[in-house]
């Protein structure tokens, strides 16, 4: 069943959704998130016909609610131009894949600004030494993120030569998905929700 569009009033009965609204995020930024989970989802499982779908309204939410700059706009497009090559729509799927490819090599610059919060599940003591080492302490979470963002690069230009990917993304986004609703989400997610078939030795 395709995820329904998120309103005000369901928060009351969606827990995340009232974390993530309390944390500072929008109805459309879960609800991007939840589709393209759901098509990532029906699209390893051979149900194209509901990936393409999802993947639409993802890409919908991209366009109106999304800054260009946003690494899930880039991500957004990549799945949209699946969606247009498994309907055999190949040159608009080039173009869309370029663009997208274009947009992941700028996603370092919007990295250096990218709002990196404390994690839920660290310790009163460890949330004390991120206090005290906070300028070590992002440094090396950008660090991290800078190597999604490479893989995420890659996977991008994987997907538009057709050529399997030597990384595993999706069925790394459950373990990788972090509690806390900051940047460090979007990017995760941006860089994990990518649909590209994975190489047989993917992060072996």
């Amino acid at each position: 069943m395709s995820a329904a569009p998120i309103s005000a009033s369901d928060a009351g009965s969606d827990p995340e959704l009232r974390a993530a609204r309390a944390a500072g995020w929008r109805g459309c930024d879960l609800a991007w998130e939840r589709l393209q989970e759901e098509a990532g989802a029906a699209w390893r499982e051979g149900r194209q016909d509901a990936a393409v779908r999802a993947w639409r309204r993802a890409w919908r939410i991209a366009f109106w609610r999304l800054a260009r700059d946003d690494p899930r706009f880039a991500t957004s497009l990549a799945n949209a131009a699946l969606a247009d090559r498994l309907a055999g729509r190949e040159a608009r799927a080039a173009r869309r894949y370029e663009r997208a490819m274009a947009l992941w090599e700028k996603v370092p610059i919007w990295l250096e600004g990218a709002e990196i919060r404390p994690r839920a599940r660290s310790s009163m003591f460890h949330l004390r030494m991120e206090a005290r080492h906070r300028d070590t302490y992002r440094a090396n979470a950008l660090a991290r993120l800078s190597r999604f963002v490479e893989e995420a690069q890659e996977a991008s230009r994987c997907a538009w030569a057709g050529e399997p990917c030597p990384h595993r993304l999706i069925t790394r986004w459950r373990g990788e998905k972090p509690s806390v609703f900051d940047d460090t989400r979007k990017l995760l997610a941006a860089a994990l929700l990518i649909c590209v078939p994975e190489g047989p030795h993917a992060d072996a």
